[in-house]
């Protein structure tokens, strides 16, 4: 099935070619941009030097050991224990469980070995499709950001969802 490791440097062509992939990005909150592969190889090394507020993970298929997609837990405050959580999977490999395996390791990973208590992340509200992998890993809509992302001309809203470790 599935399994994450931390990334890794080698990681980042593939992420790479995902972050210039317009229609993976529609998908996303992000923004459309065009990045080129020393501006992810600069991200890369900033997430080595914020490794104590930030985990990013790569997805790896068991069967190819292929990198499938990317799950960060990122701005991990450790006093009132929050962290944001982030997730990219690859258009090829999106509907066989890789996104609810990355959300549900993550967060065994962060309430588990991290001690958090909540874990927070926003959606693009007509992205129903995360919505329901989030929504089956336990994450309740807690309210709405109008018109809080600009994508294809238009702004859109986005939905704020958390998890609580009760």
């Amino acid at each position: 099935m599935y399994k994450l490791r931390e990334l890794t440097k080698k990681d980042i062509p593939i992420i790479n070619s995902w972050r210039n992939n317009e229609d993976l990005i529609q998908s996303l909150g992000a923004p459309f941009r065009f990045i080129n592969q020393e501006v992810d190889e600069k991200w890369f090394d900033n997430y080595m030097q914020s490794r104590a507020n930030t985990i990013r993970c790569a997805i790896i298929s068991i069967d190819s050991e292929e990198i499938i997609g990317l799950v960060s837990l990122t701005q991990i405050d450790f006093i009132h224990r929050n962290a944001k959580l982030h997730i990219m999977i690859d258009k090829h490999h999106q509907n066989k469980g890789a996104g609810s395996f990355g959300v549900k390791s993550m967060i065994d990973h962060a309430f588990l070995n991290y001690g958090l208590h909540r874990i927070e992340l926003d959606v693009l509200a007509d992205n129903k499709r995360a919505q329901h992998v989030y929504e089956k890993c336990g994450f309740i809509k807690e309210g709405i950001k109008k018109q809080a992302a600009f994508k294809n001309g238009e702004y859109r809203d986005m939905y704020i969802y958390s998890l609580i470790n009760e």
